[in-house]
């Protein structure tokens, strides 16, 4: 949080949008990142063993099992990047964050 004086003896006070919540993929696992919600779609990167993401919003696409179960649950961390739920650690089987659009 920051304060700046505008005039006088009239404060302004700003504050930092709320910290981003991050997930761990499934230990031991190099996660493919696709530029869809399915495995069809071209894998654009890949995450290394241990990471951590944030997830901006979730949609439906083709199912996958992992260690997490079996869903058609994809994550979108970044844009145009997407990651099946069932191998990340979000502590819920179903949508924890809102709809993609």
């Amino acid at each position: 949080m920051s304060v700046e004086q505008v005039s006088p003896g009239k404060p302004v006070v700003t504050t930092l949008a709320a910290a981003a919540t991050y997930y761990s993929v499934a230990p031991g696992v190099r996660l493919n990142v696709r530029s869809g919600p399915g495995t069809g779609h071209p894998i654009v990167k890949v995450l290394p063993e241990g990471a951590r993401v944030a997830i901006h919003c979730q949609t439906p696409g083709t199912r996958v099992t992992g260690p997490y179960g079996t869903t058609t649950i994809w994550d979108n961390i970044a844009s145009g990047q997407y990651i099946s739920d069932a191998y990340v650690n979000t502590g819920s089987d179903g949508y924890i964050r809102p709809r993609c659009s």
